[in-house]
């Protein structure tokens, strides 16, 4: 199901990820969360871009155990834990994150 940015329209997978990453901007974000009933803060933006940076250099979008565990290592312990991230990302912080850093599904998520 496409999803449509500020005039321009974004194709989706059947689970709401974007099929060409390389199209991504932050609207995206914004309109995936508003979907979601989420408001994005610079909290979200920080493991938002994170996510994209680590994408960039492994080429895989992290399954939430790796993604904690290197959440931890860059922005410490307090935000390198399944709490905060859970806090940030209700409905699960690998798929959710992922899906608005405009990254395919992590491997290993149902």
């Amino acid at each position: 199901m496409p999803i449509e940015v500020n005039g321009k329209t974004y194709e989706t997978d059947e689970e709401g990820y974007l099929t060409n990453i390389q199209e991504w901007e932050k609207g995206v974000a914004e309109v995936m969360s508003k979907e979601d009933d989420l408001e994005l803060t610079d909290d979200h933006w920080a493991i938002i871009e994170f996510l994209r940076e680590y994408y960039e250099e492994y080429q895989i979008a992290p399954a939430v155990r790796v993604l904690t565990k290197a959440v931890g290592k860059k922005m410490g312990k307090e935000k390198g834990n399944s709490k905060y991230l859970y806090g940030l990302f209700p409905y699960g912080p690998a798929k959710q994150a992922c899906r608005y850093a405009g990254l395919p599904k992590p491997t290993g998520c149902v």
